[in-house]
């Protein structure tokens, strides 16, 4: 016997008897959503609205002032990034870190896709890429989460976008969690960590990851793809950690740090 008819009545009736909340902002939602987030809190992320870029990583800034005179912030001008361009749909607080945080840890997949749609409008028009390719996990912390979120939205990419998704990284050993670590030890952590083969040869590719904070992880991946002979290296992610609170961190590390982990 068919269940749609069930379907239909059954969830606004399940939605009565057993009413649930946003995660996000505790309102009450409406129907009975495959996502337990409401419609305000899934169209609250805002874009950034600055107008100053770093020439080379993009980072967003509300003057030129961290800007020399090339354009390029100081992480930039100091050599530290391997990237071409970095971009990304807005700042991590406030709802949007809400959204990652329960796609992430709360493994809620399905907002892969609203996601996935903020991810889309991030990526300037006209850029032209051969690939996206998903920050890998290393497969023990696969094997906890269940998923690759950054595997997720780069599918999501790839339907919106019409670009393959192609795993051209791996992660050759697991990593300690980056969080807590300042920006040396970040890149200390990550050093050596990723390969890739010869399809990235001479290849302009896009590399999706959920969080941009410090940039040591992406610019590790991205020396990876760079060393097997990609053209050119892009981030794209869904957020961006607060800028000054990572040149803090640099300006805390000793010169000889800084050598050694480059």
């Amino acid at each position: 016997m068919p269940l749609t008819w069930l379907d239909r009545a059954g969830s606004p009736l399940l939605a009565l008897l057993f009413p649930d909340d946003c995660r996000l902002c505790a309102g009450p939602l409406k129907g009975f959503p495959r996502i337990p987030v409401c419609a305000s809190c899934l169209d609250a992320p805002a874009v950034n609205a600055e107008q100053h870029y770093c020439a080379a990583c993009r980072t967003p800034f509300l003057n030129a002032r961290p800007l020399n005179e090339q354009g390029l912030c100081r992480l930039c001008a100091a050599g530290f990034t391997r990237f071409d361009a970095a971009y990304s749909y807005g700042n991590y607080h406030g709802g949007l870190h809400g959204l990652i945080h329960l796609f992430k840890y709360g493994r809620m997949r399905p907002l892969a896709a609203p996601l996935g749609r903020m991810l889309s409008s991030a990526l300037p028009r006209d850029q032209v890429f051969d690939a996206i390719v998903p920050m890998p996990l290393h497969w023990r912390k696969l094997l906890v989460r269940g998923f690759n979120q950054s595997h997720l939205l780069a599918k999501e990419l790839t339907r919106r976008t019409g670009i393959p998704t192609e795993p051209l990284l791996r992660r050759r050993r697991h990593t300690a969690a980056q969080a807590g670590l300042s920006s040396a030890q970040r890149r200390a952590n990550v050093a050596g960590a990723f390969t890739a083969g010869s399809d990235a040869q001479g290849r302009r590719l896009l590399l999706v990851d959920d969080v941009f904070t410090t940039g040591a992880t992406v610019n590790a991946a991205a020396t990876a793809l760079k060393r097997a002979g990609a053209a050119r290296v892009a981030i794209l992610t869904l957020a961006r950690t607060d800028r000054l609170q990572n040149v803090r961190s640099l300006q805390s590390d000793s010169p000889s740090e800084r050598g050694a982990t480059e």
